[in-house]
């Protein structure tokens, strides 16, 4: 039973509010009739749960399941209860599944119904709604699917890039904060003994010194550090400025470039197919670019698609993506199979962005050895130049 604050009137037109027990709103609604009131507005009490946003592969199974039960005939409703009850799914699955078939038994649509849990993107929602419209809900439901599937596998192809970057880099930290907490002060008895050391070994001696007995303030200043710059890059110019910078650096702006076509090509492709308006489509693609630069400038694309502008044009015009995607799209409009190519070019990017994704690795790698040697390199010789210069002096008076 939920708690509902409600706005009803009676018969002599009388506005009533408070607060009342239901299963929903349309028991809500019987219930006030029977007290000869008429319900003009209803708000659950105790809002909902915030739930986190679901990830590429529980959206991808999710819509893979729902599309073979519909393509074979079973109802909605029902497609939910066969999934809700499928063995080893999470309890929280569980829960905005029954959610969302509690919402379905009150009448509610399934866009609607997902849309109330607050975990399902925008994009599956739209293009949900946007079949339920044209009557062709199973094969949205295979769309997203396909769509999902994609989006988790490049996902997946990116961590994986960058496990072994990661790897060595934290690897590089742990042998830096071995030989400075540990190794060097074995040295400092020996130095001591020493009347003048070089400037680099005593930056390092202190630099030693001081994280072996203040590590703590340390952690600190690297947990504020990380603050700091959380807060940053939350700020609107902030945040613009670096996504300009993302696709405009050298060497890595291009492959930038690739990753965010292919990401718009694939999410256009499949909201055009699904039979959304493409002023819609192109307004829900523009959100998921994930780059707030490119982003901005889908207001203006959008302004001249409706004043009859072809997509290519308007498309043409947004710094951030590659020449390639506009040159295909209006190919698509002069042979009149956009959708055709939409889907071509969302492949052909896919498979680039995926190349592009193993060339940023391949170019971090070297920089990142570079870097560990550099530090491991100047440590060394921090070490070894007042030894060197000691059996120099010892020469030297012999």
């Amino acid at each position: 039973m939920a708690a509902y604050r409600y706005k009803a009137k009676n018969m002599n037109g009388k506005i009533q509010r408070g607060v009342m027990e239901a299963s929903g709103e349309n028991v809500l609604q019987r219930q006030l009739k029977e007290q000869g009131l008429y319900l003009i507005e209803a708000k659950d009490v105790v809002p909902r749960k915030k739930r986190k946003k679901l990830s590429a592969r529980q959206l991808s199974q999710f819509s893979q399941e729902m599309a073979a039960l519909l393509a074979s005939g079973v109802s909605i409703a029902r497609a939910l209860e066969i999934v809700s009850q499928e063995e080893g799914l999470s309890p929280v699955m569980k829960g905005i599944y029954r959610d969302i078939l509690a919402e379905l038994k009150k009448g509610v649509g399934l866009s609607e119904a997902m849309e109330k849990q607050k975990c399902f993107p925008e994009l599956m929602l739209g293009m949900i709604s946007s079949g339920e419209g044209s009557g062709n809900i199973d094969s949205v439901m295979n769309r997203l699917a396909l769509y999902y599937k994609k989006n988790h596998r490049m996902n997946q192809q990116v961590r994986s890039a960058m496990t072994y970057p990661v790897v060595l880099l934290v690897m590089c930290a742990a042998v830096v904060i071995l030989i400075v907490t540990f190794i060097l002060p074995q040295f400092e008895a020996l130095f001591a003994e020493m009347a003048h050391l070089p400037a680099v070994t005593e930056i390092l001696m202190a630099v030693s010194h001081f994280l072996v007995s203040q590590w703590y303030i340390v952690l600190f200043l690297i947990f504020i550090l990380a603050v700091i710059l959380r807060i940053t890059f939350q700020i609107y110019g902030v945040r613009k400025r670096v996504d300009y910078i993302k696709v405009h650096m050298p060497v890595f702006g291009k492959l930038n470039k690739v990753i965010y076509t292919a990401r718009f090509a694939r999410t256009l492709s499949s909201l055009y197919s699904s039979g959304m308006p493409i002023v819609t489509a192109l307004k829900t693609a523009g959100e998921t670019v994930g780059n707030l630069y490119i982003e901005e400038q889908f207001q203006e694309a959008i302004t001249m698609v409706k004043s009859g502008a072809p997509l290519s044009l308007a498309l043409k015009g947004i710094d951030g993506f590659l020449n390639k995607l506009s040159s295909t799209i209006l190919v698509g409009e002069e042979s009149g199979r956009l959708d055709t190519m939409l889907d071509s070019i969302a492949v052909t990017m896919e498979e680039e962005a995926e190349a592009a994704t193993k060339r940023m690795v391949t170019m971090l790698e070297p920089v990142l050895i570079c870097i560990m040697a550099l530090l491991v390199g100047f440590i060394i010789i921090a070490v070894m130049l007042p030894i060197y210069q000691s059996y120099s002096a010892i020469e030297g008076a012999a």
